[in-house]
């Protein structure tokens, strides 16, 4: 038997939400939300508390059904489908262990609750303990693991029942800061080498970003933006994606002309050709990333000159708080030894990358 096999051949299955919405009485908790999950494929459901991401999930589950639109999983209409015949595994926040229960009883419970003989379950669930590192670990009760353990045998447990689609519901929030970032490349590199179709919910950007092939941003119950990392870091369609993931400044610029899809956008004494995303000329807003500014060196020409209102040292970097007539800006800046001085005048480059034109 292979060793990313359990019971057979894995198989992952595609998600698709067509126009989804979820009501509470009078409250609109998801509002009219289409999306497609490609099969074997990371997609990520980010945004703030009480955007409508983990009701979108559980409507993925069946845990709870749609006001109006429909939910398919492997081209199948689920919409009214209890949870047990979706072919889903979820993954909770909690980790849901049973403490009386061994790991390895554990991670076998779903088997042996549908019938599988329990010798048969056993050998499934070393398969999966293995999967995740945790192989000879079944014979520890959960209060014997590590919080990054139990959050693994979790994972093996729903692992194990070989779904099409495995759902995560923020399994990595009561994880300290550096046991987040392990197992998220677990889970990415897990997802990755057993080909899963996984659905993951977060409100931690930096992990979205790190793990996910797509990214559905949330906000008010409605998606903002759908992307990859990339764009919708570097091209945010509206101020709240570029405010939401990751640090942004927004300034005042001017869009000095059309071309196409692109413009000429004037910010200080320096022009740059960006996407103008339907923005007239004139007066615009627009969203510069930290790392696009530096503080420019002697003699060199910049795009903008300002004051220094604050200066933290923070061992690899400093940052930077600066006074423009644009608005004032954030930095981070990578040059610790020529550290800037609250009050001192700074002249500004900035290069064109991690800018983006916002909507009015």
């Amino acid at each position: 038997m292979k060793p990313d096999r359990i019971n057979g051949a894995r198989k992952a299955l595609d998600v698709r939400f067509e126009n989804v919405t979820k009501r509470y009485g009078n409250a609109v908790a998801v509002r009219d939300v289409s999306f497609t999950v490609a099969p074997g494929t990371l997609v990520t459901l980010l945004g703030p508390s009480g955007c409508g991401k983990t009701t979108t999930l559980r409507m993925i589950a069946g845990l709870e059904q749609p006001s109006e639109g429909r939910v398919l999983i492997g081209g199948r209409d689920v919409t009214g489908m209890p949870p047990a015949e979706r072919d889903v595994s979820m993954v909770f926040q909690s980790y849901a262990l049973f403490p009386h229960m061994t790991v390895r009883e554990n991670v076998r419970y779903g088997l042996v609750v549908s019938g599988q003989a329990k010798r048969e379950a056993d050998r499934a669930a070393d398969v999966a303990l293995e999967q995740v590192g945790l192989a000879g670990f079944g014979e520890r009760l959960p209060s014997e693991l590590s919080g990054g353990q139990q959050q693994r045998v979790a994972v093996a447990r729903a692992l194990v029942l070989e779904p099409g689609v495995m759902l995560f519901d923020e399994p990595l929030s009561n994880l300290d800061a550096r046991l987040r970032r392990h197992m998220r490349e677990e889970i990415r590199a897990l997802q990755q080498r057993l080909g899963l179709t996984v659905v993951y919910v977060t409100h931690d950007q930096s992990e979205a970003l790190a793990i996910s092939d797509g990214i559905i941003v949330m906000n008010n119950a409605v998606i903002a933006q759908q992307g990859g990392p990339r764009d919708l870091y570097e091209r945010p369609a509206n101020a709240f994606v570029a405010g939401f993931i990751g640090e942004s400044n927004r300034v005042q610029a001017r869009l000095v002309s059309h071309d196409g899809d692109s413009g000429t956008v004037a910010l200080g004494q320096a022009q740059f050709a960006l996407p103008h995303h339907g923005a007239a000329v004139g007066e615009i807003t627009l969203a510069v990333r930290p790392e696009a500014v530096r503080v420019a060196a002697p003699g060199e020409a910049a795009a903008l000159t300002g004051q220094v209102l604050s200066a933290a040292y923070l061992g690899a970097f400093m940052e930077y708080v600066v006074a423009t007539e644009a608005g004032e800006m954030f930095i981070v800046c990578p040059d610790t030894d020529a550290a800037r001085r609250v009050g001192e005048t700074v002249g500004l480059a900035i290069r064109p990358r991690g800018l983006a034109v916002l909507p009015n």
